[in-house]
């Protein structure tokens, strides 16, 4: 079980965008990195690539941060927190904020 899921709101811990809070778009699971929408953001250079419709041009988009440099917010205090887990009554693990004690699933 991941401690961050896609849909997550995230804090940004370290790097130029420190403090900064979005949504997990996509995860990328073998490289332990995460996107989120609207931090990060890069220019990529493209040129038209043949007779395949393709944007050329300047491009920005989302570039990965590594899990380890954001923090899950909590819904319930609002504040970054650590994860913890839970074992339900039918065996299964739930999310826990570590602060506020609430389950975040």
């Amino acid at each position: 079980m991941r401690r961050i899921k896609k849909g997550d709101t995230v804090e940004v811990v370290t790097g130029n965008h420190r403090g900064m809070k979005g949504t997990v778009h996509r995860i990328l699971a073998d490289k332990n990195q995460v996107i989120i929408s609207g931090i990060n953001i890069i220019k990529r250079h493209t040129k038209p690539t043949g007779r395949v419709r393709t944007q050329a041009g300047i491009i920005e988009r989302e570039a990965p941060l590594h899990v380890s440099n954001v923090a899950l917010v909590c819904p319930h205090c609002n504040q970054r927190t650590r994860v913890g887990y839970r074992i339900l009554p039918d065996g299964g693990r739930a999310r826990v904020c570590k602060s506020c004690n609430e389950m975040v699933d």
